[in-house]
């Protein structure tokens, strides 16, 4: 079957930004006292803000720690630390083959939208040059549920008039597998088979993935 929409997740997927997350929860979790490792840092891929952060102190064995102000004022601290890093980004922290693929279903006449958790993403797109190939934009500040629920995805179909089952979603996370297979959409896995098991089919890069399949 061919597709007439693409869904791209942000983070991880087509700008290498996964890291300065990790390096900004791994800040917090220093100043708190504890150890956060990447293998740690896996379970927050595709999550929430707040949800992120309750794992971090679930890591910590700091859960009951805090009251809600505080822990939104933790999440916050966190936040300013990865919005300094990502205000850096230029292009050269595009993926591999990210460019080259938003490039080639553009082309095409492919529909492609956006579907993150995160709230910094247009300032990302902005900084790597790539807001333009984006029919719609739905991040972290247009939608109330978090993956795995499938909001993210949905309301970006929605606003294109496309099918559910004609949308191949990009994703790197569990979380973003599951919303996408949760609604009928191609939940396409990039990164390491093994990582990911929901997956539809997993590619380890954005450079690999044969469009004239798909689209």
């Amino acid at each position: 079957m061919k597709h007439t929409c693409a869904i791209f997740d942000l983070d991880g997927v087509l700008v290498d930004t996964a890291k300065y997350h990790y390096l900004a929860w791994k800040e917090l979790a220093d100043r708190l006292g504890f150890s956060f490792t990447l293998q740690d840092n896996e379970r927050l891929k595709g999550v929430s803000r707040m949800a992120s952060l309750d794992i971090l102190l679930e890591v910590g064995q700091m859960t009951e720690h805090f009251t809600q102000a505080e822990k939104e004022s933790l999440a916050e601290e966190k936040n300013n630390r990865y919005v300094e890093f990502i205000s850096k980004l230029d292009e050269s922290e595009l993926l591999e083959g990210s460019l080259a693929l938003l490039e080639t279903l553009k082309a095409k006449g492919v529909k492609i939208a956006l579907g993150s958790a995160s709230k910094n993403a247009k300032m990302i797109l902005e900084n790597v040059g790539i807001t333009a190939f984006f029919d719609v934009i739905v991040d972290g500040n247009a939608v109330s549920k978090a993956k795995p629920d499938p909001e993210v995805f949905t309301l970006g179909a929605d606003q294109l008039n496309v099918p559910y089952e004609q949308c191949v979603v990009f994703e790197d996370s569990q979380a973003g597998l599951e919303a996408a297979k949760a609604v009928g959409m191609l939940a396409l896995g990039v990164g390491q088979e093994q990582d990911l098991p929901q997956a539809d089919v997993v590619f380890p890069t954005l450079k690999s993935f044969p469009v004239g399949v798909y689209f």
